[in-house]
């Protein structure tokens, strides 16, 4: 009779209700998240759809700031608003609404105009963790991504406008711990082994296993010990080329154990052996990307005001340099592989205690700087630097630039749009009509097209906005008249499809931001929703 099987770990409510998100970003991740405060500017349908993709999962509270009343048009653009909202605050519903979706979530609202707020009390935008913007002038635009910018408070500035969606990122210095590459080598350094597991890999002779035991042995004994021989044949480097990995698979291949008819026997793991020489044999080396990051002059020279991140890096430089003999801290992780379990554990402890080792020789070297740099002892936890030491290896920084800086003609940003203009096919066309509706509304305090029998003046109006806006920039006018014709046409409308779409993406930015994990966009998104292409601009 076969037995139970064995129970899973018993989950508390909250566990069960997040259960899915906690596997992308862990408890850590969740509670950063539950850290947070998020300001949204404007409840309009992209809008409310930002926030509602950050009340499902957990955001901390969030902040509405909108003085408006709604209309027929939020009714038939907002989910959230229905035809008995008519005339009520616009900020009060969507608090209300949004705050049923979680009840662990905060949310308050301010009504009063986003503009009239920043000029009588700018600093009240300097209290939160991330700041939305939706569908805001260049007039409050500008000066508020100048004070957050100062502030290092990160902005997002969203738009929904027709079929276009837009997105741009502000954000002056983001560190990422975790940031999950798609592909990641295995940390195994079978090309400089630690001691023990050198002495665990010498201490198993392949020739007097029987054959179960010489098919349940982790991959890794026999592709050492064949690497091992092939290095001694060859001068002692590592198989560089395809034919040199070649050689190693084949002398990996010798080492199947045949039955009496002389045929290879099936044995997974010498198969995986074989599979495994493409990634598991090169040199343990810092990635170039990481190098730069410990090279940063944040890194050599930190003060009293250096952020954690940068004083592990330091820490982590300081190993590299000293104890790690040019090596990152050990990962400590293996890969799945077909072995006994027994066997598999032990090995799989011996990377556990050699990275466990090197986190905390990084840890006593953090404990010294944080003395040095008058900081908290608790500044940084053992747990924080353990979790540094782990993904050392896909550290990222990302330096972003002010979004006002690009209201100036003389902006570096201007050369990429002029580059990008010379693809007909690029989407930073829809950058440039976007821009040209804010010039278009400063002068005339209208969207282009908003009234039915002002259509075909308004077309030859944005026609000269964007025309002066490319004169500035010094690039030559558009070929085709077309996109002006669409967006008059579009007349200032938003679809609430295309604010769905903008709103789930802008959300998943804010998680990153938040969280510290997967890497943000940097910066512009644009999203143009009758071909269903998206892009991304450095501007």
């Amino acid at each position: 009779m076969a037995s139970p099987a064995p129970k899973s770990p018993e989950q508390n409510e909250k566990t069960k209700k997040y259960d899915r998100q906690l596997r992308l970003w862990g408890d850590h991740g969740q509670s950063a998240l539950e850290s947070a405060h998020v300001c949204l500017i404007n409840a309009c349908g992209m809008g409310t759809e930002i926030l509602k993709s950050l009340v499902l999962p957990g955001i901390g509270a969030f902040t509405i700031v909108d003085g408006k009343v709604i209309s027929e048009e939020d009714v038939g653009s907002n989910f959230f608003m229905d035809v008995e909202s008519i005339g009520k605050s616009r900020a009060e519903v969507a608090t209300q609404l949004l705050l049923e979706l979680n009840p662990d979530v905060r949310g308050d609202y301010v009504d009063e105009n986003p503009l009239q707020l920043f000029e009588n009390n700018p600093h009240f935008f300097s209290g939160f963790s991330v700041v939305v913007a939706t569908g805001i002038t260049e007039r409050l635009l500008v000066p508020l991504s100048k004070h957050l910018w100062s502030a290092g408070i990160p902005l997002i500035v969203t738009c929904s406008y027709g079929f276009i969606g837009s997105a741009r990122v502000q954000v002056k210095e983001h560190t990422v711990i975790e940031s999950h590459p798609d592909n990641i080598t295995p940390d195994l350094r079978l090309d400089n082994p630690f001691p023990s597991l050198q002495q665990y890999m010498d201490s198993i002779n392949l020739q007097e296993l029987d054959l179960k035991d010489h098919s349940h042995i982790p991959y890794l004994v026999p592709l050492y010990k064949c690497l091992i021989r092939w290095r001694e044949e060859n001068g002692g480097s590592l198989p560089k080329t395809y034919k040199e990995k070649e050689s190693l698979r084949e002398v990996i291949r010798k080492e199947i154990r045949r039955d009496e008819h002389g045929n290879p026997v099936d044995e997974e793991n010498f198969e995986e052996a074989i599979r495994a020489v493409n990634f598991a044999v090169l040199p343990t080396s810092v990635p170039k990307h990481v190098e730069e990051i410990l090279n940063d002059d944040c890194c050599i020279n930190l003060t009293s005001k250096s952020k954690p991140f940068w004083i592990i890096a330091k820490a982590v430089r300081d190993f590299v340099e000293n104890e790690g003999a040019g090596t990152l801290p050990l990962r400590g992780s293996l890969p799945d592989m077909t072995a006994e379990t027994a066997r598999y554990i032990t090995l799989q402890q011996l990377y556990y205690n050699k990275a466990s080792r090197d986190a905390e020789v990084v840890y006593r070297r953090v404990q010294q700087l944080l003395h040095q740099l008058n900081q908290p002892d608790d500044t940084i936890s053992e747990a924080d630097v353990k979790q540094f030491c782990r993904h050392a290896a896909s550290l990222a920084v990302i330096r972003g630039t002010c979004l006002a800086d690009e209201y100036d003609p003389r902006s570096p940003a201007v050369n990429t749009i002029a580059q990008s203009l010379e693809n007909p096919d690029s989407l930073i066309v829809y950058y440039v009509m976007l821009r040209g509706v804010d010039r278009f509304f400063a002068e005339y305090n209208t969207y282009p097209g908003e009234f039915d029998d002002q259509v075909e003046p308004d077309i030859v109006k944005l026609k000269a906005c964007i025309a002066k806006l490319l004169n500035e920039w010094g690039c030559p006018t558009l070929a085709k008249d077309d996109y002006v014709h669409e967006i008059c046409r579009y007349g200032g409308a938003e679809l609430h499809s295309v604010s769905a779409f903008m709103g789930g993406c802008v959300g998943q930015e804010v998680i990153k931001l938040v969280t510290g994990q997967y890497k943000p966009i940097n910066n512009t998104f644009l999203y143009d929703a009758i071909s269903s292409n998206t892009s991304v601009f450095l501007l």
